[in-house]
């Protein structure tokens, strides 16, 4: 058996979410092969092959991989299966468009989401918005699969795979890149962040957000994350969001600032090692899973915090 681990990476260097699913496809107990897909993308695959464990890495540089296109991506892991009996990726974004695809064309079930491998053919995954733990046995001769990686260690260096070219695929010519506007910061990444500030409806404005959460979120060296219903009210952008529609996380340290504690927004952030809340309603469900809770105005307690770490680190 041999798994196919298709990267997420930055054409640079290969993202968090990478080593991590790197953990779940080693324990199928198969060799483990990476595919790098993008444009000059020749750094990614370098860095990918000194992760311990992989056998091999696969360099699609093409300009049809350059923009994250969901089709001929899956297209050319298509064109690859006919040599590996698993194909893996992280639960992002880019994968939650790209592996559906790719278990359509093969005519077989995904299995989504995965936190751990009981087996080569059975898995565990959560249901119910985490409440209830799934337990799926696939008999498809070959498997399609997304990896949670809040739930997974990341793989660390040590290896030297040898980087193969892998010839492009036919493009299905169902989409085409018109454009982008990306959004550039200096804080971390919210699914490899080890600290997280997010804020809830609570905040009342995208003002708010600059106001109260983002300066904590800096004092602490933190990325700012939100809860749907504060996405929902554009009071912060889309990617900030976590739960159940938005991004899974477990970082070292989650401070929850004026949200309810929905099971949606409980969902993506309950793994968390330390939950500190910061609600002025006793009574919200955020309290029943947070370590530490304050019973506060946020309008207030977020300021004397913020000055509070402010005088610790002069």
């Amino acid at each position: 058996m041999t798994t196919l681990l298709i990267a997420e990476h930055d054409n640079a260097s290969i993202k968090d979410a990478t080593s991590k699913t790197l953990t779940a496809a080693a324990a199928l107990g198969a060799d483990v092969h990476v595919l790098v897909a993008g444009e000059n993308a020749k750094a990614a695959a370098d860095a990918a092959a000194k992760l311990a464990g992989v056998k091999k890495v696969l360099l699609a540089d093409n300009a049809a991989y350059a923009h994250d296109l969901a089709e001929p991506l899956a297209a050319l892991i298509v064109s690859l299966a006919p040599s590996y009996d698993a194909f893996v990726a992280p639960a992002t974004s880019r994968f939650k468009n790209v592996m559906p695809r790719v278990a359509a064309l093969l005519d077989v079930m995904q299995v989504s989401e995965i936190i751990k491998v009981v087996s080569p053919d059975t898995f565990e995954r959560p249901i119910y918005a985490g409440n209830a733990i799934q337990t799926v046995k696939s008999k498809d001769a070959k498997k399609v699969i997304t990896v949670r990686t809040s739930t997974f260690a990341a793989t660390g260096e040590g290896g030297s795979a040898p980087v193969e070219n892998a010839a492009a695929a036919a493009d299905p010519g169902l989409s085409s890149f018109l454009g982008e506007e990306v959004a550039k910061s200096d804080r971390p990444e919210l699914t490899s962040a080890k600290i997280i500030v997010s804020g809830g409806r609570a905040m009342q404005s995208r003002e708010n957000f600059a106001k109260y959460i983002e300066p904590l979120a800096d004092k602490l060296g933190a990325g700012v994350g939100a809860s749907r219903a504060a996405v929902d009210a554009g009071y912060a952008p889309n990617d900030w969001q976590v739960g159940q529609t938005g991004k899974v996380v477990a970082p070292e340290l989650y401070v929850a600032i004026g949200i309810s504690g929905a099971i949606q927004h409980l969902a993506g952030m309950k793994d968390s090692k330390v939950i500190v809340a910061i609600n002025k309603d006793e009574d919200a469900p955020i309290f029943q899973v947070a370590d530490y809770g304050l019973v506060a105005d946020l309008y207030q307690a977020v300021p004397e915090l913020t000055d509070a770490l402010g005088k610790l680190g002069k």
